[in-house]
């Protein structure tokens, strides 16, 4: 089977069988998408929507956010990976946001990722979500289910990126990077990935390795 028959495959079945995906992070605005992203660095989406609503209340905005001091934002983030880290870029971000985009989360990949705690996955989740822009991020669901259904065989996020966009038509790109990171998270997990239940199986060029482990 060729790549490009894989791609027409596996996006085929989630086109028509899961049509509607989304992230799984609570947000309102760009502000707290952009918030609860870097904070899901290495931590699960689920503890991050713990975290989120009590930071929030605190630190509905920017502005507040901006102003805020490493020793009051820390309390609200000290059960996420790496939260003195984290604590500090979420102030610098913030306080970036105020000073060169007038609290506005900008659209543009690079300027977003001039942004404290921001890389080029944070980027185009933003982008993808909030301004519908053609690309896909990559995060290890995503790099991992690319590998295992044999769409990509880069050897970084960014070589699969561009392999999955060469691919995917650009109107698809936003919702697919959603249902490979589900696929990922749910079915396609790293340790004992649940291939009784996979709906891929019959294009996934690992299935035969996969389901005798």
């Amino acid at each position: 089977m060729t790549r490009k028959e894989r791609f027409n495959a596996v996006i085929g079945w989630f086109s028509e069988n899961q049509p509607v995906a989304q992230s799984e992070l609570n947000f309102r605005n760009p502000f707290e998408l952009l918030v609860a992203v870097i904070l899901s660095a290495q931590c699960t989406d689920r503890r991050v929507n713990i975290v989120t609503p009590p930071l929030f209340e605190r630190f509905p905005s920017a502005r507040e956010l901006a102003a805020a001091s490493f020793e009051e934002v820390f309390p609200y983030v000290k059960s996420i990976s790496y939260p003195n880290a984290k604590a500090r870029h979420l102030i610098a971000m913030a306080q970036m946001l105020i000073s060169d985009y007038d609290g506005v989360v900008p659209s543009d990949i690079d300027a977003l990722m001039r942004m404290p705690g921001v890389g080029r996955k944070t980027a185009n989740v933003i982008a993808s979500i909030v301004y519908d822009q053609p690309v896909i991020a990559v995060d290890t669901h995503v790099f991992r289910v690319a590998h295992r259904l044999g769409l990509s065989d880069g050897s970084t996020p960014r070589a699969v990126e561009l392999d999955l966009e060469r691919h995917i038509a650009p109107s698809l790109r936003p919702v697919a990077h959603h249902w490979l990171i589900l696929h990922g998270r749910y079915i396609c997990t790293a340790r004992k990935p649940k291939c009784d239940e996979c709906p891929l199986t019959a294009w996934c060029r690992d299935y035969p390795l996969l389901a005798n482990q």
